[in-house]
């Protein structure tokens, strides 16, 4: 399958058009915002040649394809979007945006311009190690022996993305925002104008600003993200504005002179000086944080900063590393953020080695490979928070080798690259350093889930399903109402996801009391960090999931109480959740409980008990074997 047919038929799968608000891409993933997720045949894309994974996050669908190839894919998924109709892409913009939502889009932003600073920073690594005395010597050279010329053309291949950085940023941000593109960069290009005295230095004291009518101060601002990122919001707005109300017959006059002119002013009269002050407020604040004694700036990253990819706003971090590289010429960030990468190569390894599962070995060994290359998400969502305590000793692995790259003062010669490929940008002196960074990460991600983060329990879980059906002889089973309320068809549940039967048959509650109950004697093989939904498979082969509430995943565990782990052996009966049925309803959220047989396919049928008043411990359904 080439890349334009795996586009085509993501395309399909996904829901087509009718089903696509709009699609973006990452380093990684193609990510797709749907209007009904219950259209997307998740299992079908997942089966895909050259699809990793697939998950949901923040209305999003995420598509894993890695690195280049999600490029190649999305060049030929983005024509099949353009298909749509002039009504549809109207009603896509009065869309409202999470602030997860809003994050991404932020960091999509940035996306394009990475591996423009990727170049860059290969040619500051590659121009320090060949300048390197120990280097030069081996040819008989010191550094006197490098023509003045040869280092000037280097300065052009270090120096010009950044000094141009602005234009690259107002470039994209006319693009993801609806402008002209071509006048994103002339703006851009015009805060960076050598008429104007650059904002870093002017703020240091070395030259002055230029005093518009003797009291407005006005400043360039090369090297700066923010300033050029609002500015360009703003008006590729103010464009899109006057697209409504120009005529065609002025529209070629009137349109780019107003925008530019009117990004100039808001630029560098209000924009400009209001954001370049956050955006230095913001790295005094992060450089202060890295700088705390004892490495203990570089342990509370290197634990915590995985966290930002789960919830999906790490490409923040985009910014605070440009603006690094563009102020100090170092990325302080990039060697402590690829000890998290390298930890998880070594703790997905260590649950290969260790599990008896065939799926999981497959899952696991490739993932580890694509973590130690700077891949993570096959890994992460396919392996350690699935299984919560891999992830836990990542962390903790993570923040180890933090702290010591924060003690070893360890800086990159650019961003975009960790793991195996970082090493490009460590060219220079500390290489060594670098390299026993990650292998301390390495192996205390591997040491700890081997010792402490996997267990047989888990083995038992993973157990491959043919494994287990072949060791389980399926019978008819009874199995109990988990609440005490009224009982209804799952079919006209408010979740289309449930009601649809796509997930598998079985039977909804309206509970009046927020308590929750096994309803089978069985094992716990899904607990979810929320706490609204648990999966149980019953001794006798019946998987069920409890799924409390209609999208309460979004309430993040908040009035949810539980003490159930993966693994606990319940009986029917045993209390497994108490919820506050008040206060989920008072924040808008529909309490229905819903109860399915999610191996529904292995029963001949699926019977409901009854329907309308029950209390649990009631017969809810029982199965047909």
């Amino acid at each position: 399958m080439n890349n334009k047919e795996l586009a085509e038929k993501i395309f399909e799968l996904v829901g087509g058009s009718d089903n696509i608000d709009s699609a973006m891409h990452c380093a990684t993933r193609l990510r797709v915002m749907v209007k009904d997720k219950s259209k997307v045949k998740v299992k079908e894309i997942e089966s895909l040649s050259k699809v990793k994974g697939s998950f949901f996050n923040a209305g999003q669908y995420q598509i894993i394809l890695g690195t280049g190839l999600v490029d190649k894919v999305y060049d030929e998924f983005a024509p099949l979007l353009n298909n749509r109709s002039s009504d549809e892409s109207s009603s896509n913009t009065k869309k409202k945006f999470s602030f997860k939502q809003s994050i991404r889009v932020f960091g999509d932003v940035f996306v394009p311009i990475i591996p423009v600073l990727v170049a860059t920073g290969l040619f500051m690594g590659l121009r320090g190690l060949l300048t390197q005395d120990s280097i030069l010597q081996l040819f008989g050279m010191t550094t006197k022996s490098i023509p003045h010329e040869l280092l000037l053309l280097t300065n052009i291949l270090t120096d010009t993305a950044f000094a141009f950085l602005p234009a690259l940023v107002c470039w994209s941000t006319f693009k993801i925002f609806g402008g002209t593109p071509v006048l994103g960069i002339v703006l851009g290009l015009m805060l960076v104008s050598p008429a104007l005295p650059d904002a870093y230095a002017v703020a240091q004291g070395k030259i002055s600003p230029i005093m518009l009518f003797n009291f407005i101060p006005i400043t360039g601002y090369q090297g700066s993200v923010l300033p050029a990122f609002m500015t360009g919001i703003l008006a590729s707005k103010f464009e899109k504005w006057l697209r409504k109300w120009i005529p065609d017959s002025l529209d070629l006059i009137l349109r780019p002179f107003l925008t530019l002119l009117f990004g100039l002013i808001a630029g560098l009269l209000v924009l400009g000086p209001i954001f370049h002050s956050v955006e230095e407020g913001v790295l005094v604040t992060v450089s202060a944080l890295l700088e705390l004694p004892f490495g203990i700036g570089g342990f509370l990253y290197g634990c915590f900063g995985q966290l930002l990819g789960i919830v999906g706003i790490h490409h923040i971090l985009n910014m605070l590393e440009i603006n690094m590289l563009a102020q100090y010429h170092w990325d302080f960030l990039n060697p402590i953020g690829t000890c998290g990468n390298i930890a998880e190569a070594g703790v997905v390894l260590a649950v290969a080695i260790k599990t008896h599962s065939n799926k999981m070995k497959q899952i696991a060994y490739p993932s580890s490979l694509s973590a130690a290359l700077g891949i993570t998400e096959p890994a992460v969502f396919g392996v350690s928070l699935r299984l919560v305590k891999p992830f836990i000793c990542s962390m903790i692995a993570g923040g180890i080798g933090g702290f010591l790259a924060s003690l070893l003062q360890l800086k990159a010669t650019g961003m975009g690259l960790t793991g195996i490929p970082g090493t490009l940008l460590y060219l220079n002196n500390q290489l060594p350093l670098y390299i026993l960074v990650n292998l301390v990460s390495f192996a205390s991600g591997f040491a700890l889930t081997w010792a402490f983060g996997y267990t047989k329990n888990m083995d038992a879980e993973l157990a491959d399903t043919n494994e287990e059906l072949a060791e389980i002889k399926l019978e008819n089973e009874n199995i109990l109402s988990p609440v005490t309320g009224e009982a209804f068809e799952l079919s006209k549940a408010k979740d289309e996801v449930f009601s649809s039967l796509s997930l598998g048959d079985g039977i909804a509650f309206n509970p009046i009391e927020g308590k929750v109950f096994a309803p089978v004697n069985g094992t716990i093989t899904v607990a979810y960090p929320t706490k609204h939904a648990i999966g149980i498979t019953s001794d006798n082969g019946v998987e069920v999931l409890i799924h409390i509430g209609i999208d309460t995943v979004e309430l993040q565990g908040k009035y949810f109480e539980s003490n159930i782990k993966q693994g606990m052996h319940v009986k029917a009966g045993q209390e497994l959740v108490r919820f506050d049925l008040d206060k989920v309803e008072s924040e808008g959220y529909d309490p229905t409980v819903m109860m399915i047989i999610t191996n529904t396919t292995a029963y001949q049928a699926i019977l409901p008990e009854k329907y309308g008043d029950i209390k649990h411990g009631d017969i809810a359904v029982a199965t047909k074997a």
